[in-house]
């Protein structure tokens, strides 16, 4: 007879799924929600232009842009606040939203500092454009995922793509000389790579609600001559009235400005 006390236990009759289902369930996580100090809370916002920074350079330069206000911000419950600082800083783990000061019309920049998975996407991209910010033009500012892209991207090559709705399309093609596009002269996403993500949602998003949307994706990812491609490509097409002289003062900091994108997600209820 062999020794209880060290013979080897028999192997389980159950599969490993079998055994997750008796035990407890992690309890569902709360929808985000979008606090906005409006003067007028029973009347949407409608901004002429709804600018979403997700890349990295777009951050940098948004960060550095002195003439904006404060107005709101997207609350995610899965992601922590203890660590960030008091006062606006790229290190934080945050999505706010600010108007612009001194646009002609009002104009909103969305700065996502945080990591969105791929299931809160379509959450948070129905609450940034959805009942209670109803724009009349987005842009969408997000890198490209190497992973996802057909072809080879030399890591000191800047590119620049964008992608556009019917919407915008549309408007084109009404316009002869092709002045109503948002982003002059910058080709298009190339066929048969892929964008998922949260740009994927916002851009698919506009898609449904027919509005005029433009994404723009460039690579690298970080590095002061990207933040310079993107602040040039924002003073000339887009933010026309302001002077981005002053962030160029501030460039080779940008060198230094690791991905807040690349941070693991390090919520505990998603492990």
């Amino acid at each position: 007879m062999g020794d209880v006390l060290t013979e080897l236990p028999p192997s389980s009759r159950f599969f490993q799924e079998d055994l997750d289902n008796f035990a407890t369930s992690s309890p569902p996580l709360s929808s985000p929600s979008l606090l906005l100090t409006n003067l007028k809370p029973d009347k949407p916002l409608h901004p002429s232009l709804l600018i979403i920074a997700l890349s990295s350079p777009s951050l940098y330069v948004f960060h550095h842009i002195s003439s904006k206000t404060l107005i709101g911000s997207l609350v995610l419950p899965e992601i922590p606040f203890s660590a960030n600082l008091i006062g606006p800083s790229l290190g934080d783990k945050s999505c706010n939203i600010y108007a612009l000061n001194g646009a002609d019309n009002l104009t909103l920049v969305v700065s996502v500092q945080c990591s969105v998975s791929a299931e809160r996407s379509i959450a948070v991209a129905k609450l940034l454009i959805g009942d209670q910010i109803i724009p009349e033009r987005v842009l969408i500012l997000d890198s490209v995922q190497n992973q996802n892209f057909r072809g080879r991207l030399a890591p000191d090559e800047i590119n620049v793509f964008k992608l556009e709705t019917s919407a915008e399309r549309k408007g084109l093609s009404d316009d002869g000389r092709g002045g109503s596009s948002l982003l002059k002269g910058l080709d298009y996403f190339p066929s048969g790579s892929v964008l998922d993500g949260l740009a994927a949602a916002l851009l698919a998003r506009c898609q449904m609600r027919k509005i005029r949307g433009t994404l723009c994706v460039s690579w690298p990812r970080h590095g002061v001559s990207v933040v310079a491609m993107v602040m040039s490509l924002l003073q000339r097409n887009v933010l026309h009235g302001f002077d981005l002289s002053s962030i160029g003062d501030s460039m080779d900091e940008s060198s230094r400005f690791s991905s807040i994108k690349n941070y693991p997600f390090d919520s505990d209820m998603y492990t």
